[in-house]
């Protein structure tokens, strides 16, 4: 009887380092890609990213010829993230850091790639946040490995400063446990998440998400200002006008939690810059003429976690 093999197993570490060694390397390269908005070239192994990888199969489906082949262009992707990428699937492994080393990159989904593909004076760029943009990236590249590595690593650093950025690329790929964990926080330092540079950079359905929440630690007073900022910012960029740019949000501002003189006063700053419709502040005065106690509990009148007491 034959006696049944033995498979044994030799140091992982050595063969990782040797793979890693071909990442981004012109020897024995069949395929150039060039990456980002810094075009940069980058080299690979078509093989290896075909059996590791369904998207790159796909992409690099076709045989080589014999002459050297057209690089293969992918503009949204940062290069650096692009890199991370091309670590995971040579070694299985990734180094994942908050901010890029990068001066460049793309937007992560907010008001339009509008946001950053445009000059604003309003808006100075800032660090890329790279483990977003690798998590963008193994999204679309369909990783299932590398984007739970990813969002691993974003609940393990979340902050003030990444959240909202972590919140957009969440909404728009549909990563429902990470908008969960990106609102809950959100509502736990509303205030601080509010002065940010990401949150003027949300696009509208994930503002929307913010302004439903009974728990945002946050008067009505300030959601008001941050909303105003928010559309202004918007509006600069997308050339559009403020109240154009905010209507698909203000209808969740709860106006009724406002004191009357506090209400009268948006009422005249609405005149000289329109925000809100005119029918929204109509309904809020309603609300205060026929609120008795705790009786108005729909939601205009609701009061938020952080609702100071009038």
């Amino acid at each position: 009887m034959e006696t049944p093999g033995l498979v044994v197993h030799g140091e992982a570490e050595p063969f990782s380092t040797a793979l890693r060694s071909l990442v981004n390397n012109r020897l024995y390269s069949d395929v150039r890609f060039v990456v980002g908005q810094e075009q940069q070239e980058v080299f690979a192994h078509r093989c290896l990213l075909a059996c590791r990888c369904n998207f790159f199969q796909r992409l690099l489906g076709q045989e080589p010829g014999p002459v050297v082949p057209s690089p293969v262009v992918l503009s949204t992707v940062p290069a650096e993230a692009f890199l991370a990428v091309l670590e995971f699937l040579y070694t299985n492994n990734v180094k994942l850091q908050r901010h890029s080393v990068s001066p460049l990159g793309r937007g992560l989904g907010g008001r339009g790639s509008g946001l950053r593909g445009r000059e604003n004076p309003l808006l100075l760029q800032p660090p890329i946040l790279q483990v977003l943009e690798v998590l963008t990236a193994a999204v679309e590249y369909g990783l299932e490995e590398l984007r739970e590595l990813c969002l691993e690593f974003v609940v393990t650093v979340l902050d003030v400063e990444l959240v909202c950025e972590a919140l957009q690329v969440a909404v728009t790929f549909g990563l429902g446990p990470l908008q969960e964990r990106c609102i809950a926080f959100i509502e736990a330092h509303s205030q601080e998440v509010l002065r940010t540079r990401g949150f003027l950079e949300l696009s509208a359905p994930a503002l929307l998400l913010l302004l439903r929440s009974d728990n945002l630690c946050v008067d009505e007073a300030e959601l008001v200002l941050a909303a105003r900022s928010w559309a202004r910012v918007g509006a600069a960029v997308l050339e559009r006008p403020v109240a154009e740019v905010a209507a698909p949000v203000v209808r969740e501002l709860r106006l009724a939690l406002l004191a009357p003189a506090e209400l009268s006063a948006l009422e005249e700053q609405n005149r000289r810059e329109p925000l809100i419709p005119v029918e929204q502040i109509v309904e809020a005065w309603k609300c205060h003429a026929l609120r008795r106690g705790d009786a108005a509990r729909d939601a205009p009148c609701r009061r938020r976690r952080g609702t100071v007491p009038r």
